[in-house]
Order: structure tokens, then sequence, then C-alpha cells
């Protein structure tokens, strides 16, 4: 049977503060337990006014805390921001206060702007840079933070991750650029969006997956955008304010907090706005409980998943509930 969880990344609704966004992401967590989901996902997003989720090793604590059974982690760590030391030393701690319960999701990202970038410490020596070679660096820096659990890192000797060291949280590998490589290369499991290069980049992974002590197999868990409602309309409204939250951080620079479908839809919007709005909405899937059942059934043929990480996010935190109910009940 294949697997759902859901990556929270705790945005924040017009004429709310982040504050309240990371308090209804741990509301979230609570009810997707209660429904039966596997795991639960926050992200690490800097300098965007709409996304609360910062710091996603703390809010993941504040989860696993709230929680009893579902397993909690991050979608993901992006490891060129953090030394690989500090890292491990936090996931140590969760899997020590919660055993068996922490995911490490890591992915490669160095930030969308040039004063992100320069903020997080990178491309300091160099202003052409911008930290795009620390993403580079990512394969060194994974097998670092992974020496650190095993004991075996070799850059810093003497050197030890405690509590980390002889622990095993999960590890999963954000498939961003070079990330499906990467993670067969470490044998690791991948995390992969539903997009139009996902079947070549699955079967990439497949092909060159070695075996290792942290997974037998490869182990494939795609992203996607998933909204149920009664009618197949009331669906895709749901997904408006995101895929427009989107669209307006394509032509202003910045992912707004969400409004209401109803004003986006009846806002006046440029043939630019608009083709992007449509190309955030492409590879969504939505509809009734039978419509997207066969959706989901086809995505999973076609990648092969053991696992399918559900994103949507809406205005209406109710109509969100309802939607991931409606899904749990397939």
């Amino acid at each position: 049977m294949t697997r759902y969880s859901i990556l929270d990344r705790s945005l924040v609704r017009t004429g709310q503060d982040p504050a309240r966004a990371l308090r209804d992401t741990i509301e979230f967590a609570r009810r997707a337990e209660e429904l039966g989901y596997h795991r639960f996902w926050v992200s690490e997003h800097h300098s965007v006014p709409g996304v609360a989720g910062s710091a996603p090793t703390v809010l993941a604590a504040a989860v696993a805390a709230a929680t009893s059974r579902i397993r909690v982690g991050t979608g993901g760590v992006m490891l060129p921001n953090h030394r690989p030391l500090v890292v491990a030393e936090q996931f140590g701690v969760l899997e020590s206060l919660y055993p068996g319960r922490v995911d490490m999701g890591l992915g490669r990202s160095v930030g969308f702007t040039g004063g992100i970038r320069k903020a997080l410490g990178h491309g300091l020596a160099d202003a052409d840079d911008f930290g795009l070679a620390d993403a580079d660096d990512f394969g060194e820096r994974l097998e670092e933070l992974l020496g650190f659990f095993t004991g075996k890192q070799q850059v810093h000797p003497g050197v030890h991750a405690y509590p980390a060291e002889g622990l095993r949280p999960e590890v999963f590998v954000l498939a961003m650029g070079a990330g499906a490589d990467i993670a067969a290369e470490h044998g690791l499991p991948m995390v992969i969006g539903n997009g139009a290069r996902m079947t070549e980049a699955v079967g990439r992974y497949r092909a060159a997956f070695r075996a290792s002590e942290w997974a037998a197999r490869p182990y494939v868990m795609v992203a996607a955008n998933v909204a149920v409602g009664e009618t197949a309309a009331a669906a895709a409204y749901l997904q408006v304010p995101e895929a427009w939250a989107t669209a307006v951080s394509r032509t202003r620079g910045a992912f707004p907090p969400l409004s209401p479908a109803a004003e986006i839809l009846a806002a006046e919007m440029s043939e630019r706005e608009r083709g992007y709005l449509e190309e955030a909405r492409a590879g969504q899937i939505h509809g009734t409980a039978g419509e997207v059942a066969l959706a989901l059934d086809d995505l999973v043929e076609r990648s092969g998943a053991d696992e399918v990480l559900v994103t949507m996010n809406t205005y209406d935190l109710d109509e969100r509930l309802d939607s991931y109910t409606r899904l749990a009940r397939l």
C-alpha cells in the first residue's frame, strides 16, 4: 500500500501574523495524525513574507511534542546553509527525544536572492558566487553529515556529533537539480516533485542506486499538490490561493500571504500574471474522491512511488482540513 504524508510550509494568510501560521501548523499536525497520515514535514524558507517556516528543526520539535505516533521531519533542511556538525547535533537531539519518529529531509537550495544568500553566509568572498558553489558541494556536505551519525567522518578528525553518533533517523534527499544522482550514490531515499522530468529522474535514480547502511533499496517519495472536494470545481478552487502567491512571486519577487480565492479570481490580471498562474497550477491533482483516486493511481504507476507527499495549502483552514480528510478516506 502506498503511504501518504504531508508537507506544511506554515504559509501566512492575509490579515494574520506569522505566529498564527506556526500555531496552525502544530494543530494541523495533530489532525494529520488523527487522520492516519504517515509523516508530517515542515520546510525551510528565509526572508519570505508569506512563509513562517524558517527554522525547520525547531518547528519539527514542536510538532513532535504535540503528537505521539506520526513521523516528523523536514522537507527539508537546506544543507548548504548549515554546518553538517550542527545539523547532526540538532537531529541527534530530535531522534533522542522522539526515537523512531524523526526524518531528516535534506535539500541543496541556497536561497532565492543574492541578499538572502549573503545573509546566510554565502558568497562573502566572491560577490559573483552567491553560494552556488556551496550547492555544488552538497554531496561532500552530505557525506560529512552522515559520517557524524556513523562515527566515520574524516573531515574533522576527533570531532563527534553527540548525541547523534550511533543514531539513525530516516534520511531523504530532495531531488533538486542533481539531487536524484546524489541520493542514488549515497544509497538514500529520494523526494521528487510531480513535474515534467519526474519519470526520467526516478528511472535514473533507480538504475544508479547503491545499497547503503541507510537504505537497502531505492525508495521514492513523490510530492504532489492534491485537493479533494465534493465537486471537481470546488477542489480546484482550493488550489487558487497558493498558485496565485506563486505567480506573484514570479512577477514581483516575493511570495505573499495567501488571499481568498474569490478575491483573486475577481481581480484583474495581466497576461503575464495569468500565464504564471496557469503554470503554477500545471501538474496539480484535484477532483472528487473518485477522480483523485484515479489520478493518484496513475501518478504512482508512472513514478513507481512508494509514498506520496501532499503539499496542498489554501486560505481557509477548515476547507483545507476537509480536503485532507477526504483524501485520507481514499
